[in-house]
């Protein structure tokens, strides 16, 4: 399973769904990295030396990061969903399609609402 650091805004309901799931994920509190206003480069360099991909709602900076060429073990840009276990779910099946995670940037939206429901 995958290493994963959620950074500070992450929801933590999620997290736990993905350590369910099997995934190691440490957050930013339990790294000692909380309420600290630690820059979008320096969550990816600390993600990196830990050979962890970072979990983020922020998608504008990390996909701005990405972009940039900058080395990492993979950055994972969510949208919020309230639903914590369907996202964790959505974050588990992208990781199982891209089991090397390192340089990859893969996006995790929140399904459109159903027009019927």
């Amino acid at each position: 399973m995958a290493r994963l650091y959620a950074n500070e805004n992450f929801p933590h309901p999620v997290v736990q769904q993905l350590q369910d799931l099997g995934h190691e994920v440490l957050t930013s509190g339990e790294a000692d990295k909380a309420n600290r206003v630690i820059p979008d480069d320096e969550v990816l360099e600390f993600a990196s030396s830990e050979g962890r991909a970072v979990l983020t709602l922020n998608r504008k900076h990390f996909v701005r990061l990405h972009q940039s060429g900058k080395p990492h073990h993979g950055i994972i840009a969510c949208t919020f969903n309230p639903n914590f276990k369907e996202q964790a779910g959505s974050i588990d099946e992208e990781i199982r399609n891209h089991p090397n995670l390192q340089q990859q940037l893969l996006r995790i939206n929140r399904p459109a609402d159903d027009p019927k429901g």
